[in-house]
């Protein structure tokens, strides 16, 4: 009898997607837009993050929240895998996964977290996750090309 299921490669860990983020402090974009900010004082970072289908919103660690100079926004009970929990919310930032990007609140997470790209912003960017082959894909229904739907 043959087996149907796709064995994984030795050290292989199924279903982990991981991507490269490139993150922006909107309102610095925002300043250097109105000519109140040079370009290169925008504050940037890139770093990777675990695509979490059961997180909603992108969650950063403390540091890079630090580093990117965000201002809190509110506080809000956040569902974790370890229980209910208060996390700040912080204003917004630019996010940009391979040459997609939108524009999304943070989430705090602790620094020994790792940063979640979840379902908002990948449906903002029109992503789908390919768990075999570990990787994101545009959304099939749209041809792979990246579209919205109003």
């Amino acid at each position: 009898m043959t087996s149907s299921l796709v064995e994984p490669k030795r050290g292989m860990n199924l279903g982990r997607v991981v991507v490269e983020l490139e993150i922006e402090n909107f309102a610095d974009y925002q300043a250097e837009q109105d000519g109140r900010l040079a370009a290169d004082a925008i504050r940037r970072v890139t770093c990777e993050a675990l695509v979490d289908s059961g997180a909603t919103f992108l969650s950063l660690p403390e540091s890079i929240v630090r580093s990117l100079g965000l201002k809190a926004f509110r506080k809000r009970r956040v569902r974790t895998a370890n229980g209910t929990v208060e996390r700040t919310i912080y204003d917004p930032v630019i996010v940009r996964v391979q040459g997609r990007d939108c524009i999304v609140p943070i989430i705090e997470l602790p620094d020994d977290c790792e940063p979640l790209l979840g379902q908002v912003p990948l449906e903002m960017m029109d992503w789908w996750i390919d768990p075999v082959n570990q990787r994101l894909v545009g959304n099939p229904r749209h041809g792979g090309d990246w579209q919205l739907e109003a």
